[in-house]
């Protein structure tokens, strides 16, 4: 075990998850467990619990560590849900939620990103993740889950997402443009009904491949 990095590991998670009102006792131990670090770069490893975002290439970022901590929280995954993942970025996130959950369908729309993925989730020993690669548009709303999370932010709202929700199922995705952009949680009460509630602030969130963008602003 590499202490320096273990410790890295701690800090990260006292000073900056802790600190952003992430209390949930399984996150907290689930994030420090997945080892953040197989997940990026080799030239980018140093910068693995940094209180930033870190660019992948491909248009790609990750979440910084108390984004990620705060969107699990929210997810109130339990060992036996099923969860839709869209956009899977790294993998690391989809790694954690391997760790709470039976098991993670992740829809990744540009290939590099999805082979990349996997491989870190191979590394990492995490095998209740399947990859496909594909289109968000394309997907089954008949086909439900206890959980749906976007790794990419959406300029505009999709109500479809929330569809694929089972009664009870919860739904974190971020909305909106930078520099307003907001962290958004949505449960399904009903067959007909959904609560939805604003998170928290954010900016600068790469959009999803090929979400739907805002109409542009005409003079």
């Amino acid at each position: 075990m590499n202490q320096a990095i273990e410790f890295q590991r701690a800090q990260m998670i006292s000073q900056q998850v802790r600190s952003w009102y992430v209390l949930d006792q399984q996150v907290l131990r689930v994030m420090s467990s997945v080892p953040r670090e197989l997940f990026l770069p080799d030239n980018l490893r140093n910068l693995a619990f940094a209180d930033t975002s870190i660019p992948l290439g491909n248009g790609q970022q990750t979440l910084a560590p108390k984004v990620e901590g705060r969107v699990l929280q929210a997810l109130e995954l339990d060992p036996a849900d099923s969860v839709l993942m869209v956009g899977v970025g790294s993998g690391y996130l989809a790694a954690c939620i391997a760790k709470m959950a039976k098991q993670i369908r992740c829809i990744e729309p540009l290939p590099e990103v999805a082979a990349e993925a996997s491989k870190n989730l191979l590394a990492a020993v995490i095998n209740n993740v399947s990859i496909e690669v594909g289109n968000a548009a394309e997907l089954n709303i008949s086909n439900t889950y206890n959980a749906v999370v976007i790794g990419g932010s959406l300029p505009v709202y999709d109500e479809r997402f929330e569809r694929m929700l089972k009664p009870g199922g919860r739904l974190v995705m971020i909305t909106g443009v930078s520099p307003v952009m907001q962290v958004v949680k949505v449960t399904r009460l009903s067959a007909n009904q959904w609560h939805r509630e604003t998170l928290f602030e954010t900016a600068d969130i790469p959009p999803l491949a090929g979400a739907t963008k805002p109409p542009a602003f005409v003079f």
